[in-house]
């Protein structure tokens, strides 16, 4: 059962960030594909139905982890309360500058919540990508299940760590890489005009960035966390998902070149969760890795909740999961088409 709940997380955690990827990438490109308040908004009026939708799975995740895996939840969120703290700043930003660009009829009140809108949209994609590279790179993970990181050190991936070495930051700029890539297809999809237009000609650019950064972020891992590797023959699941995800490159590569942007779209949503299933495949059963000695990681042997209530979890887990699903399905049905710009003093 703890087997079972261990993919269950992942396969919330892969949702969260297919689904609210593409706004964040859209966020961090809107001030490059839209040049004027109405482009903008209607950057803003693509998003505006699914953002808040969205990033409910990554509350859903966090609810999922600490119903199977209460000491993982525990340790990571005591030692990395700095930057989950940042974490929540920046969602918090991003969803105070969509509110509130249009409150006031003033073109420096809008360029202001604009640039707040953009950082965030940057800054999350960065923080979470860091984040995951202390779980592949490990922690200081102690006999008690606790440890504690400051923002940095030496810079180094290697003891005493910090949240940030040279690693991680890679980690960061790869994920802000791909989930602007990501958000480039959404809006070649769902706009047209000038904002596709640049949202086109941008697309390519980025997505040889996504194969740049990840040659390179592979090739760290290798070195930093080379236990993964060493799994990757024996872990069946780990080259189903790595088929999936190279499935997904090849379809947003077509889809380019064919000038299909929803196939591209959805080839990029499976190439994200494709890499995210093929790491967490390779690090079954760890959760958490100890730096400090192999024997204290977390793993869904050590650190799930008891068998009874795995199982009366996976009750309500399929009930708020099916109607989950159902919304983002009812909601992208309801806002299907390409995006019109709203009349001024309508939507955002």
């Amino acid at each position: 059962m703890a087997e079972l709940w261990f993919w269950i997380v992942s396969l919330m955690l892969a949702i969260y960030a297919v689904l609210d990827g593409f706004d964040l990438g859209c966020g961090a490109l809107h001030l490059v594909v839209a040049r004027s308040n109405s482009e903008r908004r209607q950057v803003l009026g693509a998003i505006g139905p699914l953002w808040d939708g969205n990033e409910v799975w990554l509350l859903a995740a966090g609810g999922a982890l600490f119903l199977a895996f209460p000491k993982v939840l525990a340790a990571g969120f005591s030692g990395l309360y700095l930057a989950l703290f940042l974490v929540l700043w920046a969602l918090l930003l991003r969803g105070i500058s969509l509110e509130f660009r249009s409150h006031l009829q003033d073109s420096l009140w809008r360029i202001f919540w604009d640039a707040v809108f953009a950082f965030a949209s940057a800054l999350l994609p960065i923080l979470l990508g860091t984040a995951l590279g202390n779980v592949v790179r490990g922690v200081p993970l102690d006999a008690s299940g606790a440890f504690s990181l400051p923002l940095f050190t030496s810079f180094r991936p290697r003891s005493p760590l910090g949240i940030l070495d040279w690693y991680t930051v890679l980690m960061g700029l790869f994920v802000l890489a791909t989930l602007m890539a990501h958000g480039a297809l959404f809006l070649i999809w769902k706009t047209e005009g000038s904002v596709q237009a640049r949202s086109r000609r941008l697309a390519g650019p980025l997505w040889l960035a996504v194969l740049g950064l990840g040659l390179a972020a592979t090739w760290a891992t290798a070195r930093v966390a080379p236990d993964l590797f060493r799994r990757l023959p024996l872990a069946p699941m780990a080259w189903v998902c790595l088929a999936l995800c190279l499935a997904g490159l090849a379809a947003v590569l077509l889809g380019l070149l064919r000038d299909r942007p929803l196939s591209a779209f959805l080839g990029s949503g499976v190439w994200i969760a494709g890499l995210l299933a093929t790491t967490a495949a390779c690090a079954f059963p760890v959760l958490l890795r100890s730096t400090l000695d192999p024997f204290w990681s977390l793993t869904t042997l050590n650190a799930a909740s008891d068998a009874h209530g795995l199982r009366t979890g996976i009750l309500g887990w399929l009930a708020g999961f099916a109607l989950a699903v159902t919304y983002v399905a009812f909601i992208f049905r309801l806002h299907g088409g390409k995006v019109p710009v709203a009349p001024e003093g309508e939507g955002y």
